[in-house]
This record gives structure tokens, C-alpha cells and sequence, in this order.
């Protein structure tokens, strides 16, 4: 009996091993289940066009179990802070992670160019959302604006002088602006001003707008400033998107040009009147089609005049006669 009782209690011992080791494996296969979390998000400008804005977003997924089976997904969730409407989703496959793994995940979003946005980033396994973390993006009006992405450009200055005075020569810059984007330009503000080409002093500036372009027109835009007579001048002139500078372009004003008379290179000065120069009047379309209607309407010229003046005389002198 107590044979039989030491065997029984063999197999107990031993059945009681058994089921603790297959317990322990269950256990140990349970808690090293893939575990996706995300650590950390970045940001940053790739392109920043007039009114939109493109970002990089790499979120940062670390495997905390074993290996993963490359089913899981980023899911990316723009909301509109002021709104609270979602303003963009996309989603990127993660692939497979490695057991204490740290993956980064690389999307490119397109956002306006105006106010705050809460972007989630959400780890999706199977349909089901794993773990989720946020950040928060504002302050998108003030980025700078890519210089080569505003279609427009400078295609030339014509300088028109307009009077003659005290103060100085009256000089009319127009500005031609060309927009060569895809889209219709936004309204930038442009300064023009006259530098002296020696002193380097500023003899005058204005501010004028660029108004809206439409794809493949050009613009013109006047402005007169008021300069010493006399002195050579370099017309800047800058755009501007609030307050950054977007595009620049120059030429030149010579009041006072000089030239060579020599082999060795001499220099004269060579004196230019500025009156010579003005402009008494703008001439326009409506002006120069009233003048060509009037050249071309009927009327007495001088052979008519001479023939029927002849006759009248050959008239006169038969009734005399008669």
C-alpha cells in the first residue's frame, strides 16, 4: 500500500511539473506578444508655397515584444484646432519590427497656410487603434516663403522721365511683372527705391502692390520717385510676402552718363538736359484711335480746292461775256 501510495504520489508530482512548464510557456508566449508603441513625432517644412505648405511627419515606432508580422499601419489625422473638423487622413504601412526595434515611419502632408492644426499619429493592428499619441502645429503664416515658388518675375523697368523741378527729376519706373506659376499670384507688396551709385545714399522710395496675376500675364506697375538731377542711380526693387522678402531685381538710371574717348581709355562726362526727356502727356489707345478716325474721314484737300476754284472763274468770265 505504501508502494502504491509513493507511485501516486510520483505522478502527481509529476503531472503538477508537467502542467507548471506548459503553464510557464503559455504564459511566457502571452507576454511576449508583439507590442508596437510610438516613442516620439517630428516635423518639419519640406516646401512652403504662398498659401500651402508641405511637412515631413517621421513617427518614431518602437517594438516592445517580439517580432511584428507586418500587418500594422501609421494612420495620420490632421484637425483643424479652430474648427475641430478633420482636415486630412492617410495611412502608411509599418512593415515588419524587430523585438526592441525603433522603426521610423516618413509622410508627407499638405497643409493651408494659415492657422493650428492637432495631428494625430495612430498605430492601427488588425483594424484596431493600439496606441495613439499627438502633437500640435501652428504658427504656419509666418514660415518663409520658397523664393522660387511664387511664379513671379522681373522681366524688365522702363524709366520715363515726367518733370523737370526744384526738388528734382520726376522719373516713372514701370515695372513689368510676369507670373509664370501654375496659379493665380496672391497680392505682394513691392518697395522701389533710388539708390546713388557712388554715395549709396537712398534719394527716394515708395511702396506700391503687385496686385493679382493670373498664370502667364505680365503686369505693370508704376511708380515715380523724385531724384537729384545730375547723378547715376540703381532702381531696387524688392517683393514682399508680409515681411519677407521673396524676390529682388535692379537696373539702372543714368542722369549723369560717361563715356570713353580714347584708347587710354579717358573718361568724359557727358552732359544730359533731363527736360529733353519729359514726357508733356500720357498717350493712349483711345487717343491715337481718335486721331486715326479723324485722318481718315472725308474732306477737301488742296488739288479740289484748286480745280474748283479754276472753275468757278471759267463760269464767271462766260457769263461775262455773254
Amino acid at each position: 500500500m505504501k508502494n502504491v501510495n509513493s507511485k501516486l504520489s510520483s505522478v502527481l508530482l509529476l503531472l503538477i511539473i508537467l502542467f507548471s512548464a506548459a503553464s510557464g510557456g503559455c504564459l511566457r508566449e502571452y507576454d511576449e506578444e508583439t507590442r508596437l508603441v510610438i516613442t516620439d513625432i517630428e516635423m518639419s517644412a519640406d516646401s512652403v508655397k504662398s498659401t500651402y505648405a508641405w511637412f515631413n511627419v517621421t513617427t518614431y515606432i518602437e517594438n516592445l515584444g517580439t517580432d511584428s508580422d507586418g500587418n500594422s499601419t501609421v494612420m495620420l489625422k490632421v484637425f483643424n484646432r479652430q474648427t475641430g473638423l478633420l482636415e486630412l487622413k492617410q495611412e502608411k504601412d509599418i512593415g515588419l519590427v524587430s523585438e526592441d526595434e525603433t522603426k521610423m515611419i516618413n509622410q508627407t502632408i499638405r497643409l493651408p497656410k494659415k492657422g493650428a492644426y492637432r495631428i494625430n499619429a495612430i498605430i492601427v493592428d488588425e483594424g484596431e487603434i493600439s496606441h495613439e499619441r499627438q502633437i500640435i502645429l501652428s504658427g504656419i503664416e509666418n514660415l518663409q516663403t520658397d523664393m522660387q515658388e511664387t511664379g513671379i518675375r522681373i522681366e524688365g523697368i522702363d524709366f520715363i522721365a515726367q518733370e523737370v523741378t526744384s526738388a528734382g527729376v520726376v522719373v516713372q519706373n514701370d515695372i513689368y511683372l510676369k507670373n509664370e506659376g501654375a496659379e493665380t499670384t496672391r497680392n505682394y507688396r513691392i518697395l522701389v527705391k533710388a539708390r546713388e551709385m557712388d554715395a549709396r545714399l537712398i534719394a527716394d522710395k515708395k511702396w506700391t502692390s503687385t496686385g493679382e496675376i493670373e498664370p502667364e500675364e505680365t503686369m505693370i506697375r508704376t511708380v515715380n520717385l523724385t531724384v537729384p538731377d545730375n547723378y547715376n542711380y540703381v532702381v531696387e526693387i524688392s517683393i514682399w510676402d508680409d515681411n519677407v522678402i521673396i524676390m529682388t531685381g535692379e537696373d539702372y538710371v543714368q542722369l549723369n552718363p560717361e563715356k570713353t574717348i580714347d584708347r587710354d581709355q579717358q573718361v568724359q562726362t557727358k552732359d544730359v538736359d533731363t527736360a529733353d526727356f519729359v514726357v508733356e502727356e500720357d498717350y493712349s489707345w483711345e487717343e491715337a484711335e481718335e486721331e486715326y478716325a479723324a485722318e481718315e474721314s472725308p474732306g477737301f484737300n488742296i488739288p479740289l480746292i484748286l480745280v474748283a476754284f479754276i472753275a468757278a472763274l471759267y463760269i464767271a468770265r462766260r457769263r461775262y461775256n455773254e
